[in-house]
């Protein structure tokens, strides 16, 4: 069990350096959302929209571009590590939601959004 925890977390620190690549680079827009808490890092290793009011139809499918990324490299993750993808997804959720600028607004495992 030791060994399968480290394993993961070696992956999810090797896939916050790939999300931080400029495969996954989040858009300028989506940045900026971030910056304003309208979008941010969730529990689950997706970014969530959090004030649907306030995210236009390109923040959107932005949102949706970056989080079908996120899904296509969990699964690499979680099968290369014989875990599912939920887990692998929740173990980079940590480090991405550690790794949130300051100001910008996370989503706990609770559910409750939050500004770092």
């Amino acid at each position: 069990m030791k060994k399968l925890i480290a394993k993961l977390v070696v992956a999810a620190s090797v896939m916050v350096a790939a999300l931080s690549g400029a495969a996954f680079a989040a858009s300028a827009i989506v940045e900026n959302a971030k910056s304003l808490c309208i979008v941010g890092e969730q529990a689950d290793g997706y970014l969530g929209i959090i004030d649907a009011g306030k995210a236009s139809a390109e923040l959107r499918r932005e949102v949706g571009a970056v989080n079908q990324q996120r899904k296509a490299y969990y699964s690499q993750i979680a099968q290369k590590n014989g875990v599912t993808i939920e887990v692998a997804a929740a173990m980079t959720a940590e480090k991405l939601i550690t790794q949130a600028s300051p100001g910008q607004c996370v989503r706990d495992s609770t559910g409750q959004w939050k500004r770092k």
